[in-house]
């Protein structure tokens, strides 16, 4: 299985850092954005395998980002994180394609176990 590839976007330093860590220790090579123009840079360039998305972020926000990521390659898997509550948004995130989303502050296990389901799962599929 080649090393799967996962884009961190999220204006707060703190939780790429963190989330780079996990993800690192997992096994997958990890990039990280703090805007949606690193980020579509980013996915032009490395073709991550999955991106965690921030709803929220100064300049283009996550629903724009996602719509981006989608025209440049739908296949990519996108899971969103939020600060609180915004229903609204998360429903059109998952009409625009993405697969779920995690309120912050999220259980980092969780998250690493969906992450490593979606990776997996989409790994087993293109062996089969």
């Amino acid at each position: 299985m080649e090393d799967k590839k996962v884009l961190i976007v999220d204006d707060q330093n703190g939780i790429r850092i963190l989330l780079m860590e996990v993800f690192s220790s997992e096994g997958y090579n990890t990039f990280q954005a703090p805007n949606g123009k690193v980020a579509l840079e980013i996915v032009n360039n490395d073709k991550p395998d999955l991106v965690l998305l921030d709803m929220k972020i100064p300049g283009m926000d996550g629903l724009e980002i996602l719509k981006h990521i989608k025209e440049i390659d739908p296949d990519i898997k996108v899971i969103m994180m939020t600060a609180y509550g915004e229903l609204d948004m998360i429903k059109e995130a998952t009409d625009f394609g993405a697969l779920m989303h995690f309120t912050k502050p999220f259980d980092i296990d969780e998250m690493r176990v969906a992450v490593n389901m979606q990776l997996r799962n989409s790994a087993a599929n293109k062996c089969s």
